[in-house]
């Protein structure tokens, strides 16, 4: 339950949750049966999206403007910056639900583009169903691998695999659904177990290689504080790390 609460405390969750629900009122309305085989193919391509945005999104070079840096803190720097922080640990709904619309849009056009049957259940199928629901299972195993709670075997492993990118490599492991991994051994961004016991960890790796004191997060710091609940003794040890 407290897994529960911690996740539906955060509004891109509880938007992703109706539009998943929406999802499936609408194909237990009028989809054809054939579109509910569709939704493994969301999965997919939700697993797909959650590599690709983690590596070349949120991993972008830290930018000079600090309006644009701010945006990426909020998105993903600051996680790192705070694993631990709970309202840090989810994508914004800004981030979220703008990537939903584009990603429905885009297989509701193509389908239709192609002649394909059916086709705005097509996008109702892969993106509202299977995409979402991939996505709130990344959410929960994402959040759970920062949790110091009992953890099922499956949980442990993602946890395990999801550390090496915190606090050894955040070049490394960009995945953290479960299976995720095939895709970064495909992509070369997975390391093994016996290159792992001789690799050091990378420089400042909680501020993605940025000197802690960096005046980008000082200010990002101190502009999201309130925000997220950090207190001036987490934002002094962070800049001193």
């Amino acid at each position: 339950m407290a897994r529960l609460r911690i996740m539906f405390s955060h509004v891109s969750v509880v938007a992703m949750a109706l539009a998943a629900l929406v999802g499936v009122i609408v194909m237990v309305a009028h989809a054809p049966w054939w579109a509910w085989l569709l939704i493994p193919l969301g999965v997919g391509a939700q697993m797909l999206n959650e590599y690709n945005l983690h590596r070349f999104i949120f991993h972008l070079p830290p930018p000079q403007n600090q309006w644009a840096f701010d945006l990426l803190y909020q998105a993903h720097y600051g996680h790192h910056d705070f694993p631990t922080n709970h309202g840090l640990f989810f994508v914004p709904p800004w981030v979220a639900l703008p990537v939903l619309a584009f990603n429905f849009c885009l297989v509701w056009g193509i389908a239709t583009l192609i002649g394909l049957p059916a086709a705005f259940d097509i996008a109702v199928a892969i993106v509202l169903v299977g995409g979402v629901l991939m996505f709130m299972a990344y959410e929960w195993f994402h959040m759970t691998s920062h949790l110091n709670i009992p953890k099922t075997r499956i949980e442990r492993h993602v946890t395990t695999l999801h550390n090496q990118h915190h606090f050894r490599d955040f070049s490394k492991w960009f995945h953290v659904s479960p299976g995720g991994e095939v895709i970064d051994r495909a992509m070369n961004t997975a390391i093994d177990r016996e290159a792992l016991k001789s690799k050091q960890r990378i420089e400042f790796i909680r501020t993605l290689g940025l000197r802690p004191d960096d005046k980008r997060l000082v200010a990002a710091r101190a502009r999201f504080a309130p925000k997220y609940g950090l207190s001036d003794a987490e934002v002094a040890r962070a800049a001193a790390a």
